[in-house]
């Protein structure tokens, strides 16, 4: 047990699934495990470990922003040895190339701050996922059909951002979508040796203002937890 995940030892897989929200995790373990084991409730931070294809996954909330993820990805890696961390989440697109539903594989995450700033210091360190898993990832969509892009995004600090000269820079630059955890998972996972990728459902636009309703998300947000379980075990 960790101050902030009441699984005992071996109730946690080596590959694990971080949403943000909880609920969402425990739909996801309930849609997609076998046999779903809720392993954690602290602080209503939900956690199940099941089974996928006869591999021991385990689907645990991170909550929002990076000092919270940075907290669960920390204790699931340091302390329940988890290997393979992979986000699933929702973001918003910032290139008009980037339609709603689709899947972004972010094979980079800028970032103002991170909680590791204060590690690195003066050094700008470049925070990237796993090629493997980004590989595997890409082939599963593309052989799914399921319409994903694969390049760098941008882990915001704030949600409610008030510096629209930043974003006319993000996408100058070709940036992909925004959303608010990837960038301290693929710090934590360089740091700790282990593999790391997140793969976002685009549920909102920047550019065109539309938004992914909310009878159409459990549908769209599947087709990315199917990708990020096929491609951890690729």
């Amino acid at each position: 047990m960790t101050p902030h995940i009441a699984a005992q030892p071996g109730q946690i897989a080596p590959t694990v699934l971080m949403p943000g929200d909880p609920l969402r995790a425990e739909w996801a373990a309930q849609t997609f495990l076998d046999n779903p084991e809720c392993v954690n409730r602290v602080r209503g931070m939900l956690g199940y470990t099941g089974t996928y294809k006869g591999h021991p996954v385990t689907i645990h909330g991170s909550g929002m922003g990076m000092p919270s993820l940075s907290i669960y990805a920390n204790e699931l890696i340091t302390q329940y040895g988890a290997k393979t961390l992979i986000r699933i989440g929702s973001c918003g697109a910032m290139q008009e190339s980037v339609g709603i539903r689709d899947v972004i594989l972010a094979m980079t995450a800028s970032s103002l701050s991170t909680p590791s700033r204060g590690i690195f210091k003066e050094l700008n360190f470049a925070p990237c996922a796993d090629y493997g898993l980004l590989r595997a990832a890409a082939d599963v969509a593309a052989g799914r059909g399921v319409t994903h892009h694969v390049g760098g995004i941008y882990s915001s600090d704030v949600f409610y951002d008030e510096r629209p000269d930043l974003t006319e820079q993000m996408t100058r630059h070709g940036i992909l979508g925004v959303e608010m955890e990837a960038a301290e998972l693929y710090n934590l996972a360089a740091r700790h040796g282990v593999r790391a990728l997140a793969v976002l459902t685009v549920s909102d636009h920047l550019i065109t203002h539309e938004a992914l309703p909310a009878s159409e998300r459990e549908r769209s947000f599947g087709d990315m937890v199917e990708i990020a379980l096929e491609a951890a075990f690729s």
